[in-house]
């Protein structure tokens, strides 16, 4: 999926709108995520009812005021617009952590040609290998929301880092997102079986030590001679 856009310029849409031009660059923002291809234009009246809902979306998924963790998801904007002042209307309404093509840049035609799309909106979603997973997800997103992720999520078997144990960063093969969480709970479990029995083992290998030096006095008391009574054993 990184491949998609190597060796491309990216425009973050903040106030700046700053260019993503490098592989590092490029690596660093799309590496490991679940990315939406949002193809749009700014005429249609169909794209501007969707337009809040995807922010929505987007902003429940990415925005630190909504979520602690925010999830491995890109979304670049696609523009269909037949000019520039048309697009930059469009990207004024969309969440600033959206990514976009420079409306110059013929890319956004290959890229139309290449998913094969024909109506607006249309959300592509693609696993981060670049695999399809929803070839138009805006039906998802208005029915289901940011659940919806949890499925792509799934599908994908994305891996929240935030969540990983330090020995799982060695062994990415794993079933679903939720596997770390999984050995993390089995882990502490077994780890507070060893605690319970360690305790045991000492307390009892303390309490033979007692018991032998107990059992060391009376002997010397016997050797000395002493008729005191013996402890019954």
């Amino acid at each position: 999926m990184v491949d998609l856009f190597l060796n491309r310029v990216l425009v973050e849409n903040n106030t700046d709108q700053d260019e993503l031009n490098t592989e590092q660059e490029i690596v660093g923002i799309l590496e490991n995520r679940i990315l939406m291809l949002f193809f749009a234009s700014s005429e249609c009246d169909n794209c501007q009812e969707f337009l809040p809902v995807l922010n929505d979306f987007f902003k429940r998924l990415k925005d630190p005021a909504y979520i602690e963790y925010p999830k491995l998801l890109a979304l670049v904007y696609i523009s269909l617009d037949k000019s520039e002042t048309q697009q930059e209307r469009f990207l004024n309404e969309l969440h600033k952590k959206v990514l976009f093509l420079a409306f110059e840049d013929p890319y956004r035609n290959e890229l139309q040609a290449m998913f094969k799309v024909k109506i607006v909106p249309t959300v592509v979603v693609l696993r981060p290998d670049g695999s399809l997973l929803s070839p138009n997800a805006v039906q998802d997103i208005c029915s289901y929301g940011p659940n919806c992720f949890r499925d792509w999520q799934e599908s994908a078997e994305v891996i929240e880092r935030s969540f990983m144990l330090n020995e799982d960063f060695d062994n990415l093969n794993m079933r679903s997102a939720t596997d770390p969480v999984r050995r993390l709970k089995y882990r502490t479990e077994d780890d507070k079986r060893k605690k319970r029995w360690w305790k045991i083992w000492v307390k009892g290998k303390e309490e033979n030590e007692q018991e032998d030096e107990r059992d060391g006095a009376w002997d010397r008391k016997r050797k000395d001679g002493d008729k005191g009574i013996w402890r019954i054993r």
